[in-house]
């Protein structure tokens, strides 16, 4: 098996580097007879910045399928996230590749790592859940106090608007946009008040 590495630390000094995870990174696949394909390491990146150019680089590898396995030192080297490591856990799965936290002794090559990324994906499967009844719930309750959900609505023409609407438009003077914004309705409603009034003024309409 081919093998990436993904090492990061946010500042150098006070006990970080780089080398002391990729060393580790290095034993653990020569124990597993695994060939590194390629090294990944950002460095003075904090773990909180979504832009990380290593780990973009190896997310677009994976897609490419350059490696079978990626080997990490500890989840929040890895991910900003419990959201952003579910999500990359996915995309890995999807592709095939499989996942090593050396850390947290993850490791999905093995039925036992297999079994809790899938508990993994159950729990974040039901925090999207929870997430969407809430918000439903939330619109139920702003529903039953009489709040209105979603755009407002147009201004409600009078029939006096619509006939003027469509001898504006008929008679050359205004687009259907022009009107529409000048009515603050929309270019629909005027294009139906043109039609519902095509016979009432003579002459095809100009080009507009």
């Amino acid at each position: 098996m081919k093998a990436a590495i993904y090492a990061r630390v946010s500042t150098m000094g006070n006990g970080q580097s780089p080398e002391m995870q990729v060393r580790e990174f290095a034993e653990h696949c020569e124990r597993r007879g695994w060939a590194i394909a390629d090294k990944y390491v950002d460095i003075g990146v904090s773990g909180t910045k979504e832009k990380r150019p290593e780990l973009d680089r190896l997310m677009a590898d994976a897609h490419k399928r350059k490696f079978d396995v990626v080997v990490v030192w500890k989840f929040d080297r890895f991910a900003r996230s419990v959201s952003h490591l579910l999500r990359a856990l996915e995309t890995f799965n999807a592709l095939g590749i499989a996942f090593v936290s050396l850390s947290e002794q993850m490791d999905t090559t093995t039925p036992a790592g297999k079994m809790v990324f899938t508990v993994l994906g159950a729990v974040a499967e039901l925090e999207r859940s929870l997430i969407v009844e809430r918000v439903r719930a939330g619109m139920r309750n702003a529903r039953a106090k009489g709040a209105r959900i979603g755009r407002p609505p147009r201004t409600q023409l009078s029939p006096e608007d619509r006939k003027a609407i469509a001898e504006a438009y008929w008679r050359g003077k205004c687009s259907f946009r022009e009107l529409a914004r000048k009515f603050d309705t929309s270019i629909g409603t005027v294009q139906r008040c043109a039609v519902a009034y095509q016979k009432v003024f003579s002459g095809p309409p100009t080009s507009r």
